[in-house]
């Protein structure tokens, strides 16, 4: 889905024996990496639904699930884990999460800068020679 050099992907269910631009059984969400950062949305209780009765995500939408920390959440679940204890371990998962994202975005900035620091005195040592 999508535009040219902008795509939009879906994330469906379908028997692994139907074509992949096929017949599917359902859409479960979508996943968008053309914002930043990108987006990511599906229906958790449907997610959950096919998870337990037997659907096997994709690798692509295996680590989709795992960035957004759904699949960790589901082996909370699994294990019977208290309610509260599950929300503030996805609490720790999100903190964690927002963090190493700021971090990258200031390795990223400083990488731009120095580049930018980098040029200027090239220029400038080709002025003075």
């Amino acid at each position: 889905m999508g535009k040219k050099k902008k795509p939009v992907y879906r994330i469906i269910v379908a028997d692994a024996r139907s074509p992949r631009d096929g017949r599917f059984i359902e859409e479960i969400g979508f996943y968008d990496p053309n914002t930043e950062p990108m987006t990511i949305h599906y229906k958790e209780d449907k997610v959950k639904y096919w998870l337990k009765n037997g659907a096997q995500p994709t690798a692509t939408v295996r680590s989709l699930f795992q960035r957004e920390g759904l699949l960790y959440k589901l082996r909370m679940i699994k294990r019977n884990l208290p309610e509260e204890t599950i929300e503030s371990e996805m609490q720790k998962f999100f903190e964690a999460k927002k963090s190493k994202h700021e971090k990258e975005l200031t390795k990223k900035i400083n990488r731009k800068t120095k580049k930018a620091k980098s040029k200027t005195e090239k220029k400038e040592g080709e002025e003075a020679k």
